[in-house]
């Protein structure tokens, strides 16, 4: 079997990452996380019209400095209230967010006038539109305001409501299916006999799958049996539309998922170039007219963790529909040093430190779960090289990242 180097190994998979066709139409209040299927376009100008940034005086600011820095205060005007046109040679006294009235076009703040009477005094001149929110400086109605495939957050969904906008046009939710096999595992809360295992990658993998937006099908531990994981597999295709699987990616008596899966559908088991996270099989399960790609990782904690991040949430940010499916890479300097001394690229646990740098884990092995929960991102260290103090390197924001 060819050994892939990571990149090969990600084109081929996001190759075959095709965005999902059904949309729905969602109320505004629950489309948090959603990724809309056409491109919003806003039905009015935003502001529509023109309104103080401060509290203050509106005035025409030839009047202030061809007549008098003394103005009549000829109306009063709070957020919500209609504007008369401003009287010669006069201010309107201003709140936050009031219209502006025609004929003013300067808002002076209220810590540099000072209240006579029926009059205010200007004592600091202003500059011409100072503290006036132009109508439409924000939004055009007509444009688009934001594009299809892009990622519905709670900064997008007040945008649409500040133009009037109730529901949105969204792909469905993505449905994944999860199982894992191995007759060691026993579930948190459940006595620990000898030889077992806590199965830790279940929890891994909904965390890190609900952070990325999709219905999570949870069919838990399935035996080690070559029947139990095929209806295992069946079950999952009828309803998801992926299937992701940790562990039984090897060849031996006891590892029966990829024959499993070559059984109910098609597989191709890679190594690759990296580590951790060497073994990934990619192929689809079909049943009942339905087909259901199907993703299997390697069964230590960290190559789940890093198989999630790197070639799995880019695959379903694709299917998603979204336009940007994964942070690029950015350079940070390096806070330490560093060897690879095998042929495979490594994927280190890093995180950001205050100094601008990065710190590296100091056990890197794939078993080490604390890594992935002490780090806030990866770097990857080509096979061969090493890296050494002060080195600048490239650095991949860890599952926190949102496009």
């Amino acid at each position: 079997m060819a050994i892939l180097s990571f990149s090969e190994a990600k084109t081929r998979l996001l190759a075959s990452a095709h965005p999902v066709s059904e949309t729905e139409v969602v109320d505004l209040a629950d489309s948090y996380g959603r990724v809309l299927a056409e491109e919003l376009i806003s039905p009015m100008t935003v502001p529509p019209f023109s309104n103080a940034a401060m509290d203050g005086y509106a005035i025409r600011l030839d009047d202030l400095t061809k007549i008098s820095k003394r103005l009549p205060v000829s109306q009063r005007l709070a957020a919500g209230e209609v504007a008369k046109p401003l009287a010669s040679a006069s201010a309107a006294r201003i709140f936050t967010g009031a219209q502006i009235p025609d004929g003013a076009d300067t808002v002076v703040m209220q810590e540099d006038c000072q209240v006579d009477g029926d009059f205010v005094i200007v004592n600091q001149t202003p500059v011409l539109g100072q503290h006036v929110r132009l109508k439409g400086s924000d939004i055009t109605a007509g444009n688009v305001i934001l594009p299809a495939g892009s990622n519905f957050s709670a900064a997008a969904m007040g945008f649409a409501a500040s133009v009037g906008i109730v529901e949105v046009k969204v792909f469905r939710r993505l449905k994944v299916a999860i199982f894992f096999t191995g007759s060691e595992l026993i579930m948190p809360g459940q006595p620990l006999p000898p030889g077992h295992i806590y199965n830790s990658n279940r929890y891994v993998m909904r965390g890190f799958l609900h952070g990325l937006g999709v219905d999570v099908i949870d069919l838990g531990i399935i035996r080690d049996d070559r029947l139990a994981t095929r209806d295992a597999l069946r079950r999952a295709a009828s309803e998801a539309d992926l299937i992701v699987t940790s562990g039984g990616m090897s060849e031996g008596e006891e590892d029966h998922v990829t024959a499993a899966v070559k059984a109910e559908g098609n597989i191709d088991v890679w190594k690759i170039a990296s580590k951790p996270g060497k073994p990934l099989a990619f192929g689809s399960v079909k049943t009942e007219g339905k087909e259901a790609a199907f993703i299997g990782l390697p069964g230590n904690p960290v190559s789940v963790w890093c198989g999630l991040l790197t070639l799995v949430a880019p695959f379903l940010r694709r299917c998603q529909g979204l336009a940007l499916i994964e942070p690029k890479p950015f350079t940070l300097r390096a806070d330490f040093s560093y060897t690879v001394k095998g042929n495979r690229m490594e994927i280190v646990r890093v995180r950001r430190n205050e100094r601008g740098g990065l710190d590296i884990y100091p056990n890197q092995d794939s078993s080490i779960i604390s890594s992935a929960v002490w780090s806030d991102g990866v770097s990857m260290i080509p096979a061969g090289t090493s890296v050494a103090n002060g080195d600048m390197i490239t650095f991949l924001p860890g599952p926190g990242w949102h496009p």
